[in-house]
């Protein structure tokens, strides 16, 4: 075989084995095929220091098959991005919800992210038949849901919202990072790296920082 038909070759195996990849992320979704549309559900930024959490909740068409999904954390910036296109493409409906650091301060940040995801699932344009929660049960919808540890990892549908939630806030927190520039949250999007908190005890905090998760640092 010449060069050119080896690396043809070793394109298409690996082709074929992302293709099986994707297919084993759907095993949850084809086990109930009773279920007509089936929602995923994840959040992210329950940790920062900073700006809201978010959630996402997003049908996809059953026989979608999206290449390299992944759990947003394990993917690169220029690769959420891309599947972010994709999603928001081949979706059947997606909803986008946060709350803020205020809520996030009022009622805590598990109540504020579960208050959210119920926000994103209510407000689909589509009601779903099921939904699919990345570890957690969400109170308050009359839905069958089935909570999946390290679900954005093991369904296509929470990767799907995993991707869509991580993508808002990281866009959202470089915006904010043009309002207070000090505090680096273009890079960090919020999370407590060095310069973050070097940053709040030389400055203090800034509108969007979460009082009750900066204590130890101002």
């Amino acid at each position: 075989m010449t060069k050119k038909e080896i690396a043809e070759q070793k394109r298409r195996e690996k082709l074929e084995k992302e293709k099986a990849r994707v297919e084993a992320l759907c095993e949850f979704e084809k086990a109930h095929p009773e279920a007509e549309y089936i929602c995923g559900v994840d959040e992210v930024g329950r940790g920062p220091l900073a700006g809201p959490v978010t959630t996402a909740a997003v049908i996809l068409p059953k026989d979608a098959r999206i290449l390299y999904i992944n759990d947003s954390k394990k993917l690169s910036e220029k690769r959420r991005e891309e599947l972010y296109d994709i999603i928001m493409e081949e979706a059947i409906a997606v909803s986008v919800k946060l709350n803020s650091w205020e809520r996030i301060d009022e009622i805590n940040i598990l109540q504020a992210t579960l208050e959210s995801m119920r926000e994103s699932v209510n407000t689909l344009d589509v009601r779903p038949d099921l939904v699919f929660v990345d570890a957690v049960t969400i109170p308050g919808i009359d839905i069958p849901q089935i909570p999946i540890i390290k679900g954005d990892a093991k369904s296509q549908s929470i990767a799907a919202a995993s991707i869509i939630a991580k993508v808002t806030r990281d866009r959202m927190m470089k915006e904010y990072d043009r309002l207070y520039p000090a505090y680096d949250f273009a890079s960090n999007k919020g999370y407590g790296t060095k310069k973050h908190i070097e940053a709040l005890k030389e400055f203090g905090p800034c509108p969007i920082h979460r009082r009750t998760f900066i204590t130890h640092f101002v």
